[in-house]
Formats: C-alpha cells, sequence, structure tokens
C-alpha cells in the first residue's frame, strides 16, 4: 500500500474510532438523563421502606416492640442491603431516615450504609435493615451527616418482641439499635464499623436540589409528596407523645 492509500485508511479509521466514541458517550449522556428523569430509585426505596415497616410490625411478638419506636428519635430504614465480595467482604445499602420534630417525622433523608463483614451471612441474599436512634447524643451523631456505628455512637442489637424491652437495659447502654431481616427472620444485629451517611445525589432526586442534611431531619424542609406514604406508616407505629413533642422542642 503507497502512503497516500495508507494514510486514506488510517484517516478513515480514526474518523470511525471517533464516531463510535462520540455515540457511546451520548448514549452514557442519555441513559444517565432517562435515569435521572425516570421515577428515581429513592422513590421506589420510600414505598419500600413503608413496606418493610408494615412486614416487621404486622407481627407485633416479633417485631420491633412498641416501646422502642415510641421512645425513638430518629428511625432509618434500609431495604434490601447486599453483601458484596471482591478481595474482602463487606455490604453496601442506601435507605431513608427521619428524625422527630414538634410537627411529627420530619421530611426524608436520603443515606447510605457500608462497612465490612459484620458477621452476618447473607448468601448473596438482600437483607432489610432498621435502626432507631434512642437519644439525643445518638441523633446529634446522625445529623453530622457521616458517622459510624460502634465509633462514633454506641450501638447494639435490639430486642425483638412485644416484652424483650421490659428485661434490658437498651436505653442506658446505647445510641442506635439495630434490626435485621432475612429469609424472614427478624432479629438484632451488631452493625460495628458500618459508615452512616447522607446520600447526596438521592437527595438532589428527591428534592431537586441539595438540602442539607440536618435541615432535612430538623424538620427545616416540607416533605415532598413521594414521601407521605412513607411519613405516614412511620407515624402509624410511632407516634409522639405529648411529652415527647414538648422535649423535642426544647431540644432545638
Amino acid at each position: 500500500m503507497d502512503t497516500k492509500n495508507f494514510k486514506r485508511c488510517f484517516t478513515m479509521i480514526l474518523a470511525g474510532v471517533v464516531a463510535l466514541s462520540t455515540l457511546g458517550f451520548a448514549e452514557d449522556e442519555t441513559k444517565t438523563k432517562a435515569e435521572k428523569e425516570d421515577e428515581p430509585g429513592i422513590v421506589k426505596r420510600l414505598d419500600t421502606s413503608a413496606e418493610v415497616l408494615n412486614e416487621i410490625m404486622g407481627a407485633p411478638d416479633n417485631g420491633i416492640p412498641d416501646n422502642i419506636l415510641g421512645d425513638a428519635r430518629c428511625i432509618a430504614v434500609v431495604p434490601s442491603l447486599v453483601k458484596f465480595a471482591i478481595g474482602i467482604g463487606g455490604e453496601r445499602g442506601k435507605g431513608v431516615a427521619t428524625c422527630r420534630t414538634a410537627r411529627g417525622w420530619s421530611a426524608p433523608a436520603p443515606i447510605s450504609i457500608t462497612g465490612g463483614s459484620w458477621g452476618l451471612q447473607l448468601g448473596g441474599q438482600a437483607t432489610d435493615l432498621v435502626m432507631v436512634v434512642m437519644n439525643q447524643k445518638g441523633m446529634d451523631h446522625l445529623l453530622q451527616s457521616k458517622f459510624k456505628l460502634g465509633a462514633d455512637a454506641s450501638a447494639a442489637a435490639g430486642p425483638v418482641g412485644r416484652h424483650a424491652a421490659a428485661a434490658t437495659d437498651w436505653k442506658l447502654k446505647s445510641e442506635v439499635l439495630t434490626y435485621s431481616r432475612s429469609r424472614g427472620v427478624f432479629a438484632g444485629i451488631d452493625l460495628s464499623g458500618a459508615v452512616v451517611k447522607q446520600d447526596k445525589d438521592d437527595t438532589r432526586l428527591l428534592y431537586g436540589k441539595m438540602a442539607p442534611f440536618e435541615d432535612l431531619l430538623r424538620g427545616r424542609v416540607p416533605a415532598p409528596k413521594d414521601s407521605h406514604n412513607f411519613l405516614a406508616t412511620l407515624e402509624k407505629y410511632a407516634p409522639p407523645s405529648p411529652a415527647q413533642r414538648s422535649s423535642v422542642e426544647n431540644s432545638k
């Protein structure tokens, strides 16, 4: 092949590569935009979190004790935590958190949770998590938008069933009580070492802009309509008492 033909072929190949690269980039951009414009995963996650609460509390003898939910300052639900193993084992999941305010439960704040192997062998099956923040100190850690269970905030597997809480000193020991449900079994779980933080991408999807974590959990941001089902479900199982409303108001 002479030099002229070689240059012509090289130019055509280069043009084809550029065209394919541009097309691929455009497809990626379109896919990302479609994912954002489609019903956000966070909206489905809110409804799934409500379903998790309904299913757990539908079996009161094996669920979270009423007095724990009644005294909770904040609650986070992470449906479908997934176990992974790339060199080392770990878990990752996304969910939502909400805290009590003088006007009821706050607008939900999207969160993510990551950690090393927590001693729970999921066998490839997703697990639902519920974290119950029991006091002001635990709430203060949550409001920081990133904290580590067991290090920044003390955490322990929560008691299960109607009468489980009566025989424990959970209120004095732990800032956060943790629960898991896998294969129909609901029990407390040790999440020491797991990192909980604000999911900024899902926050933007749910609210249309970035909203500070503390503003959401303090009730300074109106709850979006997509969260009403989740908040109504939580209000059904954990309505605040008048004394608790007063305590929340005074802690601001």
